[in-house]
């Protein structure tokens, strides 16, 4: 792993590269939740999966969170212009040219995805823990225009499997049974990070095989 720090419309962010352990076939881009950091355990199970297939993993610290690593005094802005101007701030730095770029995150991550990743040129978009009865929304959620993965706790408060509206064929939606926002089960109950991993690098291989099917019109 290897990090890099981005200047932003409001402060620093930071990106941590977990790079393919072959040529890469494509760049994951993740952002994480409002109360949790890059160090979810999703998103470095997801880090620690993908470089071996073929896809470097870019983990993102929004600059609010990193200032309150760093002792930073005073408030930090973490509101959805905020975290949306960040991201789109960064996304230069993480597009390497001819490669695929797929866009996600988790919880408030997954929504700065889904409403930039169509006009950043992402092909993808991964949505882990979406909050869709927080402050997420279906509108939202639908308007990324582009093949959308979602993962999401079958007993999430957020928002289960079953509280989804009707999706279009482009979107696939996995439940991880018995798992909270965070993908915790119940004790005994195991499984789940790995159900959340299996659910992405299935998802990637198959998008990007799509990707560079020929069209026969």
């Amino acid at each position: 792993m290897s990090g890099q720090y981005v200047d932003t419309p409001v402060g620093p962010a930071e990106i941590a590269w977990f790079e393919s352990a072959t040529p890469a076939r494509a760049v994951l881009v993740l952002g994480h939740g409002s109360a949790t950091g890059v160090d979810a355990p999703d998103l470095q199970a997801i880090a620690a999966a993908l470089p071996p297939r073929g896809i470097t993993v870019a983990l993102v610290t929004q600059p609010y969170r990193l200032a309150r690593a760093l002792g930073a005094q005073g408030p930090t802005a973490s509101d959805e212009p905020s975290l949306d101007a960040a991201w789109r701030a960064v996304w230069p730095h993480l597009t390497t040219a001819g490669l695929p770029m797929i866009a996600g995150g988790r919880s408030a991550g997954s929504q700065v995805a889904c409403r930039t990743a169509n006009a950043l040129g992402a092909r993808g978009v991964i949505a882990l823990s979406y909050p869709l009865l927080g402050p997420g929304s279906p509108h939202e959620l639908l308007a990324t225009g582009l093949p959308t993965l979602i993962v999401q706790g079958g007993n999430d408060p957020y928002g289960t499997p079953r509280d989804f509206p009707p999706l279009p064929p482009t979107f696939t939606l996995v439940d991880v049974p018995l798992a909270n926002h965070t993908f915790n089960v119940p004790a005994r109950t195991g499984g789940a990070i790995a159900r959340v991993t299996e659910a992405v690098t299935t998802w990637v291989d198959d998008l990007i095989a799509r990707s560079h099917t020929p069209d026969r019109g």
